[in-house]
Formats: structure tokens, C-alpha cells, sequence
């Protein structure tokens, strides 16, 4: 199973302890080794974080999915924990991160969120998971 994530890129640092433990029972309990994350905002920022120390102790792989190809002065990347979507090279700047998340979504089972606010990108994204029956799992309280 592979698991991917959208949130506000304002996310709140208090929810990191709860994403921890959606993140373990996924692994520990529902099997899931694969991650897909962005790399915009506090909440990807938080859901990386913590898959670096998982895949330490559990042996999980994430990618880190970027939207733009890496500038040469942009901050580098773990090569390691970076992927391209297939195609993105030929997609106008302005739809990248479009193309990304739906590209994350059409390559997942299952999504978490951190959606507070019912319009923006992490709105959007978490509703089109819905649309296409991805198992969805909603941290806001």
C-alpha cells in the first residue's frame, strides 16, 4: 500500500504527535512501506520529517515528489528520497504542483490530510481522493 499527504501549508507544529501515531498504525497495523510527500509547507515539512525518523526504525521508503526541477541554487534534496513525476518536465510552472498532487493521487491507496478550511489545494486535493475512493484519513479534529 502506499500512502501520500496533503495539508495547509500553515499547518500547526501540535498536530505533529497525532500524524505520528496515524503514521505508525499505518505501518505497524495496516502495512503500508511506501510514502509519497510534497515539499511545500509546514505540514509536508512535519509528515517528511517524520518519515525519515520511521523509515530509521521501520524500514519504510518515501519520495519526496517535487513539482519543479531542482534550480541550481534551490536547497538540494536527498537524491535518495526524490522523484519526478513522469511527465511534469512538459507542464507550465503554474500547473505543476496540480500535476504533482494529482500524480500523488492516482499513485496512492490511501491519503492523509490536514484539511481546516474548505477551499485551497489541500482542500481541493483531499476532495478529489475522495472522489476517486481513496481511503481518506482526516487529522482536523
Amino acid at each position: 500500500m502506499v500512502c501520500t499527504f496533503f495539508g495547509h501549508r500553515d499547518t500547526p507544529t501540535e498536530i505533529k504527535a497525532h500524524l505520528r501515531e496515524i503514521l505508525l498504525d499505518l505501518i505497524e497495523r495496516q502495512g503500508v512501506q511506501q510514502f509519497y510527500v510534497g515539499n511545500h509547507g509546514s505540514f509536508d515539512a512535519m509528515a517528511c520529517s517524520l518519515l525519515a525518523e520511521l523509515e530509521q526504525s521501520h524500514g519504510i521508503r518515501y519520495e519526496i515528489v517535487l513539482a519543479y526541477l531542482p534550480r541550481e541554487k534551490a536547497p538540494l534534496y536527498d537524491s535518495d528520497h526524490t522523484l519526478l513525476p513522469e511527465g511534469i518536465e512538459t507542464v507550465p510552472p503554474r500547473f505543476a504542483i496540480e500535476y504533482r498532487n494529482q500524480w500523488m493521487i492516482d499513485h496512492s491507496d490511501l491519503v492523509v490530510t490536514y484539511v481546516t478550511r474548505s477551499f485551497g489545494g489541500a482542500a481541493k486535493f483531499r476532495d478529489l481522493a475522495k472522489k476517486k475512493r481513496k481511503t481518506v484519513i482526516d487529522l482536523n479534529p
